[in-house]
């Protein structure tokens, strides 16, 4: 008689960045919206989700802000040290789960820090989407919109891209952890430039499944984009309070 059970759900947030397009006195994780920093909106989103056990997140050895969060002694938080690049902190993460993770079908969802504006309903649909039958994998991803240019060196327009089946990557990325840790490894030592979980992934011949997101997923990049992840942050808040936003 075989045992049934489900598969394991983690996530990893690679959080050893500085974030220096923002122009702050401290890394833009750590800036605050409604009173919180961005990395605990983000966490404690994750953390909301039924099917995710535990959140990693890996942090630069010099850190000087994250152990006096709260997240700091919550006791579904991992913290481990992350790298020089986002891979890296991938990878750290998923070295430790390696060791931790109980059963072998386990997945990881890697988020990013400065991303707290998603919705649960989004990762229902991702997981959805992530663990059907002969799928390797998934991203959210956003369809593209605006018409595309491609410039030359001079910073000119050389070419109109077609926008038909172009999509902007979003995060959670989802895969198995086994699977995402031998493709970032494997890319890393051939000197493959890795932007995102799943360009890994690709380079191993895979086809990671695209699902469609929600496009106030926005990631805080600029000083501009405070204002607007407060915003989308307040409406996800009162969509909590009426019940709206339930999964």
């Amino acid at each position: 008689m075989t045992t049934q059970y489900s598969p394991k759900f983690y996530a990893i947030v690679p959080a050893a960045g500085v974030g220096s397009r923002m122009k702050a006195d401290l890394p833009k994780q750590y800036l605050k919206l409604h009173d919180k920093t961005i990395l605990e909106h983000t966490v404690e989103r994750l953390l909301e989700h039924p099917c995710i056990d535990k959140v990693i997140i890996a942090i630069s050895d010099g850190d000087e802000y994250f152990s006096d969060l709260p997240l700091a002694s919550n006791d579904n938080v991992i913290c481990v040290s992350g790298g020089s690049e986002r891979a890296d902190s991938v990878i750290s993460g998923l070295d430790y789960l390696l060791y931790v993770a109980e059963k072998p079908d386990a997945w990881v969802l890697v988020h990013d820090a400065a991303r707290p504006c998603f919705h649960l309903t989004d990762i229902n649909n991702l997981i959805k989407e992530a663990t059907a039958t002969g799928s390797v994998g998934g991203i959210l991803a956003a369809p593209v919109r605006d018409t595309m240019k491609r410039s030359d060196l001079s910073g000119s327009i050389d070419k109109t891209v077609e926008r038909e089946n172009l999509w902007h990557a979003l995060t959670p990325q989802m895969f198995k952890v086994q699977p995402l840790y031998h493709a970032l490894k494997g890319a890393k030592k051939a000197g493959i430039r890795i932007t995102d979980e799943a360009s890994a992934m690709e380079w191993k011949g895979c086809k990671p499944k695209l699902v469609a997101g929600r496009s106030d997923n926005i990631k805080i990049t600029q000083p501009e984009d405070l204002a607007l992840a407060a915003f989308y942050l307040g409406e996800i808040s009162s969509l909590n309070k009426n019940g709206c936003n339930r999964i």
